[in-house]
C-alpha cells in the first residue's frame, strides 16, 4: 500500500490532476493498493482501524466525501477504492463480465490488503452492498461491523425482482443487454442517461457535482464497458431468474452477515423498492447489535442527499455498537 501522487498507467495526466484536485477539495487524500491481480486507486482520510467504503453504479468514491471525513474524525482510516472498472482504478483484463462471485472477493481482498480485522468497519452500496451480503459472511475475520445501504439480502432482494412495480424500476437491467448500442447511448449528451438516472434513484437531488466525478470515472469508452460487465455478468437474457441463476447467486452472496449490521435505506429510492416489513426482515440476515431503518424522503443517494443527517445515523450507531 503506498500513497500516489503521481499518475498511474490508468491516467492521464490531465485526468491525474483533476483528480487530485478534487480530493484536495474535499480534504482527502490518495492512494493505491493491489488486491485480487488488480491496482486499485482510491481516496482516504484519516488514521486508525480500516473503515472501507465501497460505491456502485453509477457511482464514484466521491459519493462518500461527507462521509469520509466524519469517519476519520471518529478515528477509523477512511477508505473508498474506484471499484473494477471505474477509472483511475486499473482495467481488469476480462472487461466485459463481472459477476457477483467477482464482487465479493474484491471486497475480502481489498479488506485483506488494507489491513481489516475485528475493528474494521464495511461500508457498502449498490453494487457493494450485494457483495458485502457475501463478504461478510465468508471472511466474518474482515470486519467488526458493517453499514449496508439500499439493497437488502439476497432472499429479500430476491422477493422484489419479479413484481410489476420492480420490472418498471430495473428496466436498466434489460436495456443494458443491448450491448451493440448501449454504450454509445450512455456517453451521449455528456452521460445524460447517467445524470437521468441519478434523478429517478434521488428525486429532487441535483446531482451536477457527481456527475464531474462519474463522467472522469467512465469517460474512457474501455472503464464504461468494464463497468457496464457488472450488468453483463449477472443478467444475461437466458438465464437471468431461472433455478440455475438463483442458485449460483446464492451461492455468492446468499446467507446472513454474522457481525452487527446498520441497514439504511430509503422511502423515495427508485432503484430498489421494499417495504417496512422487509427492512425490519434483514435483521434475521445480521449479528447481535443490529439496527435497521427505512428513512422517510431519501432516495438511493442518501450519502450525498441529506449527508448530516445519515452520517449522524451512522456515527450515533458506531458509538452504541463500539
Amino acid at each position: 500500500m503506498t500513497g500516489a501522487n503521481a499518475p498511474s498507467s490508468a491516467e492521464s495526466s490531465g485526468s491525474a490532476s483533476e483528480m487530485a484536485a478534487a480530493a484536495q477539495q474535499y480534504g482527502l487524500g490518495r492512494g493505491r493498493v493491489r488486491a485480487n491481480g488488480l491496482e486499485f486507486e482510491y481516496l482516504e482520510a484519516g488514521s486508525g482501524p480500516l473503515a472501507l467504503c465501497l460505491h456502485g453504479f453509477p457511482d464514484s468514491p466521491f459519493t462518500y466525501r461527507h462521509l469520509l471525513t466524519d469517519l476519520a474524525d471518529a478515528g477509523f482510516h477512511a477508505v473508498a477504492p474506484f471499484i473494477r472498472g471505474f477509472a483511475p482504478t486499473e482495467l481488469p483484463p476480462l472487461r466485459t463480465w463481472v459477476h457477483t462471485s467477482v464482487m465479493v472477493a474484491d471486497q475480502i481482498a481489498l479488506a485483506q490488503a488494507l489491513g481489516g480485522g475485528p475493528d474494521a468497519l464495511l461500508v457498502a452500496h449498490d453494487w457493494n452492498a450485494v457483495a458485502a451480503w457475501g463478504a461478510l459472511g465468508r471472511a466474518p475475520e474482515l470486519w467488526g461491523r458493517a453499514v449496508i445501504i439500499n439493497i437488502p439480502p439476497f432472499d429479500i432482494f430476491a422477493e422484489n425482482l419479479g413484481t410489476y412495480a420492480q420490472i418498471k424500476k430495473s428496466f436498466y437491467f434489460w436495456y443494458f443487454q443491448m450491448q451493440s448500442v448501449i454504450e454509445d447511448r450512455i456517453r451521449q449528451d455528456d452521460f445524460r442517461f447517467i445524470q437521468d438516472i441519478w434523478g429517478d434513484w434521488s428525486p429532487g437531488y441535483q446531482a451536477d457535482e457527481d456527475m464531474v466525478h462519474i463522467r472522469r470515472a467512465l469517460g474512457d469508452p474501455d472503464h464504461l464497458r468494464a463497468a457496464l460487465g457488472y450488468y453483463w455478468g449477472q443478467f444475461d437474457p437466458p438465464r437471468f431468474g431461472s433455478p440455475a441463476w438463483a442458485a449460483e447467486q446464492e451461492a455468492a452472496w446468499g446467507g446472513g452477515a454474522p457481525q452487527p449490521v446498520l441497514y439504511l435505506h430509503g422511502t423515495n429510492d427508485g432503484c430498489h423498492g421494499v417495504t417496512q416489513e422487509q427492512v425490519e426482515r434483514v435483521l434475521q440476515y445480521a449479528g447481535p447489535g443490529s439496527d435497521s431503518e427505512l428513512i422517510d424522503g431519501v432516495g438511493h443517494f442518501m450519502l450525498v442527499e441529506r449527508p448530516a443527517e445519515i452520517n449522524q445515523r451512522i456515527l450515533d450507531w458506531l458509538k452504541r455498537t463500539g
